[in-house]
Parts: structure tokens; C-alpha cells; sequence
């Protein structure tokens, strides 16, 4: 008899962001990609004499309890897995994990980042790796982790969604894109870098073979299977692990030309190649090159993003009570334009106490004055990110010798239609703002891809861009305003 093919399904994405974690549903057909949220969780970390962590026991509950939920809507087809890059666990020859992993934000490595530098030049470290420099690379962290106790108990490196996965399965695996983040990674070859972790003293055996995007990691253990109510046999299917590749699988774009910001705590702003730059000026201008879905690379930098907004309102809520963000925003709308401006890249921001003050103190550092009230701090932020949007993009379009007609906004931050728009006038680009759940609807089209339920990687771009809901921008205003406002941060 024959069988009849599979017209949809119902697929669960675990997407676990550096503030906040989700498990969103989504049933997946020819016409078909309908999102619903089951399951959201605050990702808290906990500050421990030893250093800042990630409470990673309290979040794994959490997925289980989010699996639960996705349970009780009906079959579920698979799980995939996707979170934050470069942080990690240490496993010991028993499979248990040594220690809560360290937040990237922990102050520990910029003294390991010297150390490793002066084994591995950044010249050199670029050359093979192509990662952008940032202090909190998974490189310098480990050469951080090795002076403590827990490193010669160690004998696996997880990164998170790794680690996660481990957890639901049993199974060990590296998966590709997130791999790419560590500063270990071949960026030309294409896996695991034996040179780099021979030369930094690492061992080969801790750093488990490579996944692809798509591949089967397993199915979950008899006991995730009795607490979340899922049958034993649901498949645990390995995505685009890194959340900024799922949300890059998921851009819009119907054609070639386009650049991307994925915008949420860090805009990731850049473009999507065949291959990697390595060249050094795309070193020196500091441009990492990551693994997206099916070999591509996305070349890109990273911008602090609405981190900056979010401290901005802790900080307004320590002092008292922060107006809400809608508030917040129209007040902005009405702020004088360009009053001031800070580079969102400053590693004083980083980790700062207190945003509004350390924003104080970088503008006073530039000879600006303070923006007056909270809708001059926020239209300080928003402008400010606008142009760093837009320095990333022309810099990343030169360097890698494409040419950009369009950009996409997606992720939590493509709902501020005020960063959105001045992002259109800033860069002079139209810009197409959605969707929102980028993320998530990457992860769970990887899944449907897997099972047969859409083509290749333009097929599933068509099928977001018929099925979701877009809004589009074009530049307004004052393009010489936006000119001179760029001159003038450059100068501070």
C-alpha cells in the first residue's frame, strides 16, 4: 500500500538567549509556518566567589519543563536546540559536568587573552580561526579555565546547545556553526584546528567530532522522555546551533544583495558569503567568520545592541522606577537629534554597574554633555547603534568586495521601529524589518528541512518571507545630518 507523504508537522525549537529562554512550536508546511510560544524562562546568571556563572541546571530544568508543554499540544516531530556562542562546559571521563560554565561576561579573561597571544599571534590566530577578536572568545576562556582545579579532571569541551543536547540524548557532538565561534576552528578547512590546539597545549580528544545542521543527534533518554511526556523515540535533531546562524537561516531575503543586523542584547550585523576573509585588513577591522547553515559564512562584527537600552533602564529602575519602554521610546521621537553619541563597541560597556553613568562618563570623555532625561539616553543609544549599523556594513561590504541593496532587521530588536528606520537613514538602504522570531523559526525550519518538508536554503527563505509578517523602511531625512553625525563620532 502506498504511503501517503508527510504534508506538516509540528517541530520544537529550545532557543536559549543570553537573557531569556523560549520553547516555541512551530507546525511547518508547503504554505505553512505558524509559531507558538509554550514555554519562556528568565536566563539568570549567579555571581560565585570564584566568578560570574550560568545557573545551566536551572535552565535545563526549564527546557524540560518547556518540552512538557510542547507535549501537551500534540506530536512533536523533533527538538532542535540553539543558544548564545563561545561559552561552554567541561565534562569529566565520566560524562559529568565540572561546575557551573562561566558567564563571557566574567572578568577573568582579558589576562588569559595576553597569554594566548603571546603563543598564537592575532596575526596568526586570525589567519586560521578568522574570528573576531573579542576578550571573551571560548580561546581565552579555556586558557583562563586551565589554571583552576577542575581543569585536570577535565575531558570533554561542550559548548551549551552541546551540552543541552548531551543531556536529552546521551550523545556527544560538536555542531558546526557554534564550533566556528571558539577561536579553534579552521575557518578555510572547515573543522577543528589540531595546529591552534597543539600550539595553546589543548588536547585534540576534548573537542568531539563535528555536526551538521540537519544531522540526527539522537532520540531522548527513557527518563527525559517520562518528564517531559514525549515518546522516547522523538528525534533530537542538530540546527544551526549558534542562535545568530538560525536567525540568519530565517532572513527574508528573496535575492542576492543583502545584508543582515540580527538584533537583540548584540546586533550582528554583516553579510552572507561562499567563503571566508582572511585577509588583514578584515582582521584589523576586527570581522569574525562564522559558519551559517550549508557551508556559508557569515561575515559579520558584533555590536553591543539593545544591551545598552536594557542597562539603561535597570540602572533608571535602581534609581527609582523606569518609565516603560513605549514612554520611552515616543520621548526619544521627540529628543533633539544628534546630541550625543558613544561608540556601542567601547568595551567600557562591556559590563559597566551602572549604564547611565558609564555613558555619562564616555560622553564627557568626548566633550559631549549629558542627554537630558531618559528619551535623550535612548535616542542616544538608538542613533548610536544606527551608525555603528551603518559603519559595519559599508566596512563589511568593502572588505569582502559585494555590493548591498538591502538590509534585513531581524530579531527582538526589528520591533523598534525607531532603530529600524534610523537604521534606513543612517545607511541610505531600504530596510525590511522582521521576523522578530528569527531565531527560533531557523531552528525549526532546519528541523522540517530534515524531515522533507522544505528544500534548500532559498526555499526556506521564500517560505518566511510568504508566511511572516514584514515592515519596510525606506531612508528619510537629512542623509548629510546622518553624514556629519558619523564624521563627529569618529572624531571623539
Amino acid at each position: 500500500m502506498a504511503v501517503t507523504p508527510e504534508r506538516d508537522a509540528v517541530f520544537a525549537a529550545v532557543d536559549l538567549g543570553a537573557t531569556s529562554g523560549r520553547v516555541i512550536t512551530g507546525r511547518v508546511g508547503p504554505e505553512l509556518l505558524a509559531l507558538r510560544e509554550r514555554h519562556r524562562f528568565a536566563n539568570v546568571p549567579v555571581r560565585l566567589p570564584d566568578g560570574l556563572r550560568w545557573d545551566v541546571l536551572g535552565l535545563y530544568r526549564e527546557v524540560l519543563e518547556g518540552l512538557r508543554a510542547a507535549a501537551r499540544g500534540g506530536p512533536v516531530a523533533s527538538v532542535g536546540i540553539d543558544s548564545w556562542a563561545v561559552d561552554y562546559g567541561l565534562l569529566d571521563a565520566d560524562g559529568a559536568l565540572l561546575g557551573l560554565p562561566f558567564h563571557y561576561r566574567d572578568g577573568r579573561n582579558a589576562r588569559a587573552a595576553e597569554r594566548v597571544l603571546a603563543v598564537c599571534g592575532a596575526r596568526e590566530l586570525y589567519a586560521v580561526s578568522g574570528v573576531q577578536h573579542l576578550p571573551f572568545n571560548t580561546v581565552f576562556q579555556l586558557a583562563a579555565h586551565r589554571t583552576g582545579a577542575q581543569w585536570g579532571a577535565a575531558r570533554t569541551v561542550l559548548m551549551i546547545p552541546d551540552l543541552m543536547t548531551y543531556w536529552l540524548t546521551g550523545s556527544v557532538g560538536a555542531e558546526v556553526t557554534n564550533a566556528s565561534t571558539t577561536g579553534l576552528f579552521d575557518a578555510s578547512a572547515g573543522g577543528w584546528s589540531d595546529g591552534l590546539m597543539g600550539r595553546l597545549g589543548l588536547e585534540r580528544s576534548w573537542f568531539p567530532s563535528l555536526r551538521e545542521p540537519g544531522d540526527p543527534a539522537g532520540t531522548l533518554l527513557p527518563h527525559v522522555a517520562a518528564e517531559t511526556g514525549l515518546p522516547v523515540a522523538t528525534p533530537v535533531t542538530v540546527v544551526a546551533s549558534h542562535d545568530t546562524a538560525s536567525a540568519v537561516a530565517a532572513v527574508p531575503a528573496t535575492g542576492p544583495g543583502f545584508a543582515y543586523v540580527s538584533c537583540g542584547t548584540w546586533s550582528l550585523a554583516g553579510l552572507e558569503l561562499a567563503s571566508p576573509v582572511l585577509t588583514e585588513a578584515s582582521r584589523a577591522a576586527n570581522f569574525t567568520n562564522e559558519r551559517g547553515i550549508d557551508g556559508t559564512v557569515r561575515y559579520l562584527r558584533n555590536i553591543m545592541g539593545m544591551w545598552l537600552l536594557e542597562e539603561c533602564r535597570r540602572s533608571w529602575e535602581r534609581r527609582g522606577g523606569a518609565p516603560g519602554l513605549g514612554e520611552l521610546l515616543s520621548a526619544a521621537a521627540r529628543a533633539r537629534p544628534f546630541a550625543a553619541l558613544v561608540d556601542p563597541d567601547d568595551e567600557a560597556f562591556l559590563a559597566p554597574d551602572d549604564m547611565v553613568s558609564c555613558i555619562d562618563e564616555r560622553l564627557a570623555a568626548s566633550g559631549q554633555a549629558a542627554p537630558d532625561g531618559p528619551g535623550g539616553y535612548v535616542r542616544c543609544v538608538l542613533e548610536s547603534l544606527a551608525l555603528a549599523h551603518r559603519r559595519t556594513l559599508r566596512e563589511a561590504a568593502s572588505l569582502a568586495d559585494q555590493e548591498v541593496t538591502r538590509i534585513h532587521m531581524v530579531g527582538g530588536g526589528s520591533r523598534n521601529e525607531l532603530l529600524c528606520q534610523w537604521t534606513a537613514d543612517a545607511t541610505g538602504l531600504p530596510v525590511t524589518a522582521g521576523p522578530a522570531e528569527a531565531t527560533a523559526l531557523g531552528n525549526i525550519l532546519v528541523q522540517a528541512r530534515a524531515r522533507g518538508l522544505v528544500g534548500d536554503l532559498a526555499g526556506m527563505r521564500r517560505l518566511v518571507s510568504r508566511t511572516q509578517e514584514l515592515r519596510h523602511y525606506v531612508p528619510q531625512g537629512d542623509q548629510g545630518a546622518w553624514d556629519g553625525a558619523a564624521a563627529r563620532l569618529h572624531a571623539c
